[in-house]
């Protein structure tokens, strides 16, 4: 009875969004101060929570007859962790969402949509089948939407269409490889799956429906060739929700691959390198787009897609490794956590900048932040951190995963097997680093370094509430880089096993030669990428030899405009009208057919008078003559057959009434 209390965090945040909206109409002073009670009490709670599963407590409950099937929670040690990581990020955007949305209208909305975002959120994590997933996973992708059109702008909107429509796709497809799953084991549940699947005669057959899942839950986590909404909406909505887009929301969608993988197809190879595939090419690109990006919260929102790239190498990584996947394991988990983090500070960052200049643009917002010292440090933090500099957070999670496919090249190597797709795979998440601390060095050096256009005015530019906020996170980084062991380690030993994975058999030796080699490179991939492409390449000189950044990517090459935005709005369309038509006129065909073959009617004889040409009839004779073609058409017959019909049903109705 005690394992009741995994719903507190679920719906204690719901409770609180309804309460805040109500207050809300009265005093918004009241509201916001509730608001951050509910986002400070649903940390409290989700930190209690972790606290017992440390002591080795395991909570599970079972709500049959709830939406037909029953919903059914769980918490372990990564799904108590991932809730506060969770309730963490709310607590603080709900603290900084105060200052940053005072000029904003419809807050009450914001907050309450806000907060039954955060419900079903942690409804995802704390899940224990893939049906109670699925029903908060839609509930977050629709009560999410809400936050990305806040400026109901025709930027916000058309990005919220986007969403929107990827969220309602992704979930319907998602919905199709459940019912096969299902029908393929019997079961949706996480703790019988891996049961299932090993007395499975046939294991091919799941590949069908885990493809559709995995279909979902990537378009959720902007994962290609699926990420199309996540440079839109990140750019368009407040700065607090794109923090909890990028943060968490993303890290819902990872969850569900993370299942699928690790439960379904553990240690199945050709999934493996299926989801390593996909993760290249998310890191890769995402990473792209980021260095040529001229917009902030734009470029945040690419690196966003390049670091779930990272994380979905990992997953990857984990399948190829099969039973010696332990660095896999743990830089896939401690990526998933520092990629939230990262993302909570460097967007609340962003957000200052807006809600000062409301500009996001770099040639608009350069040199605003000098002289600026903690919003720099804060920054600084962030951008250090997600670089993978050594003694930041960042650091550790990139390198266990980079140590993973060397140890993946080794392995083959003494097989003897190929391992020259793997080399290109190490050189690519290297480069990919290597990108990521060129973007991030002209993200820092456009705002903090640059001189600006014209005098910045000194005055205050955010409250000690936003600055608490963005401040304490940002400490974070580089405390959790400077202790890996009982910080990162300890972190990664609750998680493991969710994974099903095992810890290193030795003590990881976070900065040896060996593990700093990797981020080096990638340091001095990015140091030469800033210099020979973003300096010399990407930014040109107006009449004043004032250099400024230009975005040189294709306008054309967009995918959302390239690909499916003509595909749902004219290609589908087209199709199903064309499709209607022939029916339409199928049905037409048979019945003109009928009308000529089987039920022609019969010709109207010659009148006899002499006063009337023959077939010139009285008005009568031709009400008969019309009166006989209808009642001898397939359609009339339809009709009197609809109307006994209806009057055969209303019969049996008015007897089942009068018993």
């Amino acid at each position: 009875m005690n394992d009741i209390i995994l719903l507190l965090p679920v719906f204690l945040p719901a409770v609180g969004a309804a309460a805040s909206y109500i207050v809300g109409r009265k005093s918004k002073p009241l509201r916001d101060h509730l608001a951050d009670a509910v986002g400070i009490a649903e940390f409290i709670v989700c930190a209690v929570l972790l606290a017992f599963v440390c002591a080795g407590r395991t909570f599970s409950l079972s709500l049959p007859s709830i939406c037909g099937r029953g919903l059914s929670f769980k918490l372990d040690g990564f799904r108590a962790l991932y809730a506060l990581i969770a309730a963490l990020m709310w607590m603080m955007t709900t603290v900084f969402s105060r200052e940053y949305l005072a000029h904003y209208r419809n807050r009450n909305r914001y907050y309450l949509f806000s907060l039954l975002t955060c419900g079903a959120t942690a409804g995802v994590f704390l899940s224990n089948d893939f049906f109670t997933t699925f029903i908060f996973f839609e509930i977050m992708s629709f009560t999410s939407y809400v936050m990305v059109v806040q400026d109901e702008k025709p930027a916000a909107m058309r990005a919220g269409t986007t969403y929107l429509a990827v969220a309602v796709i992704g979930g319907m497809v998602m919905l199709m490889g459940l019912f096969l799953m299902e029908q393929r084991l019997g079961t949706l549940d996480f703790d019988r799956l891996h049961t299932a699947v090993e007395a499975l005669a046939d294991k091919s057959v799941l590949y069908l429906p885990g493809a559709l899942i995995l279909f979902g839950f990537g378009a959720k986590a902007g994962m290609f060739p699926l990420h199309i909404w996540l440079p839109k909406a990140h750019p368009v909505a407040p700065a607090p929700a794109s923090a909890l887009l990028s943060g968490i929301l993303t890290k819902a969608g990872v969850f569900g691959v993370l299942v699928l993988t690790v439960r379904v197809f553990l240690h199945d190879a050709l999934w493996g390198k299926a989801i390593l595939a996909l993760g290249v090419i998310t890191m890769v690109l995402g990473a792209v787009l980021a260095v040529f990006s001229i917009d902030l919260k734009r470029t945040l929102a690419c690196s966003s897609m390049s670091q779930i790239g990272f994380i979905l190498v990992g997953v990857g990584m984990q399948e190829l490794l099969g039973e010696e996947n332990a660095l896999a394991v743990w830089g896939t988990g401690l990526h998933m956590v520092n990629h939230s983090l990262f993302k909570l500070v460097l967007f609340m960052c962003a957000g200052v900048v807006f809600m000062n200049l409301h500009e996001l643009e770099l040639n608009k917002i350069r040199g605003w932040g000098r002289h600026k010292p903690l919003l720099n440090v804060c920054f600084l933090m962030g951008a250090l951190g997600i670089a993978g500099v050594p003694l930041w957070n960042g650091y550790i999670s990139k390198t266990l995963l980079h140590e993973s496919i060397v140890e993946y090249i080794e392995l083959l190597a003494e097989a003897g097997g190929s391992t020259g797709i793997y080399h290109a795979v190490e050189w690519l998440f290297l480069l990919s680093g290597g990108l990521t601390a060129a973007y991030m060095t002209k993200l820092y050096v456009a705002i903090f370094v640059e001189k600006p256009d014209k005098p910045v005015e000194k005055k205050p530019y955010m409250n000690w509430q936003s600055a608490l906020a963005i401040g304490l996170p940002a400490l974070a980084l580089p405390v959790m880089g400077l202790f890996p062991t009982p910080l990162m380690g300890g972190a990664a030993r609750l998680m493991q096993g969710f994974m099903n994975g095992e810890g290193p058999e030795h003590a990881v030796a976070w900065f040896s030669l060996a593990n700093l080699k990797g981020a080096l490179i990638s340091l001095i991939v990015g140091v030469a990428v800033y210099f020979l492409v973003i300096r010399l390449l990407l930014m040109r000189r107006d009449e004043r030899g004032k250099k400024f950044y230009v975005n040189l990517w294709p306008a054309w090459l967009d995918l959302e405009n390239l690909l499916y935005r003509p595909l749902i709005e004219k290609l589908l369309p087209f199709l199903g009208a064309l499709v209607c038509r022939i029916l339409d006129n199928l049905t037409d065909w048979g019945v003109a057919l009928l009308n000529h073959t089987l039920l022609r009617p019969k010709p109207i004889p010659p009148r006899e008078d002499a006063d009337y040409e023959p077939g010139d009839y009285t008005p009568a004779v031709r009400r008969s003559y019309t009166f006989q073609r209808i009642a001898g058409s397939v359609s009339y017959s339809l009709l009197l057959f609809g109307l006994g019909f209806c009057a055969a049903m209303g019969f049996l109705i008015l007897i089942l009434l009068t018993k």
